[in-house]
């Protein structure tokens, strides 16, 4: 019975031993194991074997957030031998900093970071989440206190590039990598939102006043230049009107001119025969044109003769030269 009782006791001694010496690494994941108090090795995922009671593996520090059921965060840290590979984000929460300016505001950020280097991220810092934390917090004072509160709001690009050089650079030592830094909310004190408000506001109000200006003002313009255009359409409307009744007249005298002349030229070859002047003869046949004027009216009672109408008369009797034919 003794017997059976030892195997067991012995069977029991070696499970134990060896599920102490076989670790399975789950994937992304890795130990750092130590040797009697010195680092050993760095395991690998899979199936490892190390010596039991005398290989262990090294405690890392965990930082991991927890919500409540009333819907508040909590941060909690905890101790543990994985160490995970993948990349990591900290929600870190809101603290105060003062701009250039020195407005005071809460600013909260989040860190996207990997470990690249286990063995340095166990000895050469004591406890990790906590100095990357300390380190976001002071970094992000510097860089926002060399910013004003305009620059804080409009440049968070600028913020978080900044930001990312700073902590990767300080953080290497750590084999830690930081990969992007981004801030979350800036929030101003409400007296500075309210200000902020107004400004915003005004500076509304003077774009739609100065939109306002601008169209009246290329309304005036537009108008003017209608306007304008209109009077010289009158004006070039009325000079080729000019122009075509001047020209309309030119050609009437030239055409009236061409017919006397004609007429003069027949005349001139009619009495041509009778040796009469031409001239005297046109000449008494416009004033006898000007006599059937004078008497044509109604209210006609007195005609005046001219004292030359005697001379011009005598002309007349040359008429009847032209027509040795006729009775008159």
């Amino acid at each position: 019975m003794e017997i059976w009782i030892l195997i067991a006791v012995l069977v029991v001694l070696a499970i134990v031993i060896i599920s102490a010496g076989v670790k399975v690494v789950p994937q992304s994941e890795t130990r750092v194991i130590e040797r009697l108090g010195r680092f050993h090795s760095v395991l690998p995922p899979g199936i490892n074997f190390i010596i039991p009671f005398i290989d262990r593996p090294k405690v890392i520090f965990q930082r991991y957030t927890e919500r409540l059921s009333n819907g508040r965060q909590i941060v909690r840290m905890v101790s543990t031998y994985k160490i995970d590979l993948r990349e990591q984000v900290y929600d870190f929460p809101s603290q105060q900093v003062i701009t250039r300016d020195n407005v005071t505001t809460e600013i909260n950020a989040l860190l996207y970071f990997q470990i690249v280097d286990p063995k340095k991220a166990v000895y050469e810092i004591d406890n990790l989440p906590n100095a990357i934390e300390k380190l976001t917090q002071t970094s992000l004072r510097n860089v926002i206190g060399e910013l004003e509160l305009d620059e804080t709001l409009t440049s968070r690009d600028t913020i978080n590039s900044k930001l990312q050089v700073i902590l990767d650079e300080a953080s290497n030592k750590w084999g830690v990598k930081v990969n992007r830094v981004e801030l979350q909310d800036i929030t101003p004190p409400e007296s500075v939102r309210m200000a902020m408000e107004k400004q915003m506001q005004a500076e509304r109000n003077r774009r739609a006043e100065i939109l306002n200006a601008e169209g009246e003002k290329q309304s005036l313009i537009l108008r003017s230049e209608g306007e304008k255009a209109s009077k010289i359409n009158q004006a070039e409307a009325v000079k080729q009107s000019e122009i075509l009744r001047a020209e309309g007249e030119a050609k009437a005298i030239i055409l009236n001119a061409q017919a006397e002349a004609d007429a003069i030229r027949q005349v001139a070859q009619a009495v041509e025969s009778t040796k009469t002047d031409p001239a005297t003869y046109i000449l008494a046949m416009k004033y006898i044109d000007t006599l059937r004027e004078m008497t044509s009216g109604k209210d006609c009672k007195t005609v005046y003769m001219p004292y030359e109408a005697s001379s011009v008369l005598s002309s007349i009797g040359s008429i009847k030269s032209l027509f040795p034919d006729s009775k008159a």
